[in-house]
């Protein structure tokens, strides 16, 4: 069970005004709001031991790399992968799928192919468009339907032995739609194609296990979890990380540098080059246990329950459609309301202290599909409250008003 009261107290920006308004913040899918035992993280890291790591002799910095270290565990566990070595820090889930599509530019030629699927972010589309620029491979598109679903039948004619890499999220930023990501890993591995999954919106949901789901590579970002910017996490079976190049070269990911040549570090240090974010990587440990504590399930359960709440009540506006109605859904909405653009409601509604996120959210074949400029977008966190929705659907009901 969620303790709404306690679990709020956790997070101090919960209790501000925006705009002479008690803050509703329901733009949780763009960046997560940060319990205090993170920003107190934060802090002692710069108070008690900030220094390099992996490099130094003295004292602090043989704390620094400690808790690097112990925070690389903890994602494994937390993730379930099989070594320890097999997470690499990164600067966030773009970075992630980046450092994966340029290192699949040694292995592609062209004629082969790369699949992402039509409910993909840009930073899943994107790499993969300049990788296949490179080497001559052919993207391929995954097709959805109007409920916000991937066309499996379609994707499953699609494969064949040309097929290298599939691309997919777990959930979309845009649409909340989980996608049967264990299946279509099944099929890709079946003309054995690698794949990987962007994760970024469904870190704050679930808890993946990529030992059970056989995934090759599962990229997150750490703000999304409750854990500060500019630092993630990628997963990559061993395998392959051994078989990828690196994806910069610098100071830790080498093992001997000459003139004539360079030896490369083993993993993780390999794709781990320059001085990474030290505070953001311990941190990032700290938010995950944070999240463990509350528990997944229950954080599913009763995001679930807010998903139930808000759609009912939204759907009683009149000229009011949500995108996006798939039968499985993370607890995001988006909707339109007839006759009037997204963007005029959202600045309405935050004059009246409601964060929602307007626009095409980074996924304009999306909004493509739908013929629509973009959406209205709320998306609800475990700390967020069915008072504050009643809040958020009164404000777009005179926002309606105002605008009609």
């Amino acid at each position: 069970m969620i303790d709404i009261q306690k679990i709020r107290a956790d997070f101090p920006i919960l209790n501000q005004t925006v705009n002479g308004k008690p803050l509703v913040y329901f733009d949780n899918a763009a960046t997560a709001q940060k319990p205090l035992v993170v920003i107190e993280a934060i802090e002692k890291y710069y108070k008690e031991i900030n220094a390099n790591i992996h490099r130094g002799v003295h004292t602090l910095s043989q704390l620094a790399t400690d808790a690097y270290e112990v925070s690389r565990n903890t994602i494994q566990k937390h993730l379930n992968a099989k070594h320890s070595y097999e997470i690499i820090f990164t600067a966030g889930t773009t970075f992630g799928i980046n450092l994966v599509a340029n290192g699949f530019a040694a292995l592609l030629k062209e004629g082969d192919e790369v699949m992402v699927s039509h409910l993909e972010h840009h930073s899943n589309i994107v790499p993969w468009q300049l990788l296949c620029e490179r080497t001559g491979a052919k993207l391929v598109v995954i097709t959805m339907n109007d409920e916000g679903e991937l066309n499996l039948d379609e994707f499953e004619k699609q494969l064949s032995d040309n097929v290298k890499v599939v691309a997919v999220n777990h959930i979309s930023n845009a649409l909340g739609t989980v996608n049967p990501i264990k299946e279509i890993i099944e099929k890709a591995h079946k003309v054995g194609a690698a794949v990987l999954i962007d994760g970024a919106q469904a870190t704050p949901h679930l808890k993946p296990d990529v030992q059970e789901l056989d995934c090759d590579f599962y990229a997150f970002s750490g703000h999304k979890v409750c854990g500060p910017t500019g630092v993630g996490a990628l997963y990559g079976k061993e395998e392959w990380l051994r078989k990828l190049p690196p994806y910069q070269g610098g100071g830790e990911m080498i093992a001997e540098v000459t003139f004539e040549k360079t030896t490369y570090a083993d993993l993780p240090h390999k794709f781990e080059a320059g001085t990474p974010n030290i505070a953001g990587g311990i941190v990032l440990g700290t938010a995950l246990d944070y999240l463990n504590t509350i528990g997944f399930e229950n954080i599913a359960s009763y995001e679930q329950e807010l998903l139930e709440y808000a759609t009912e009540k939204l759907l009683q506006i009149e000229g009011l459609k949500i995108y996006g109605t798939g039968k499985n859904k993370a607890s995001v909405i988006s909707f339109n309301i007839e006759g009037i653009h997204p963007y005029d409601i959202g600045t309405i509604v935050d004059k009246l202290g409601v964060a929602v996120r307007t626009g095409h959210h980074c996924a304009q074949p999306i909004m493509q599909y739908f013929n629509i400029p973009g959406t209205i977008r709320a998306s609800f966190a475990f700390y967020n409250t069915k008072e504050e929705i009643d809040i958020f659907v009164e404000a777009v009901q005179k926002a309606q008003v105002m605008l009609s």
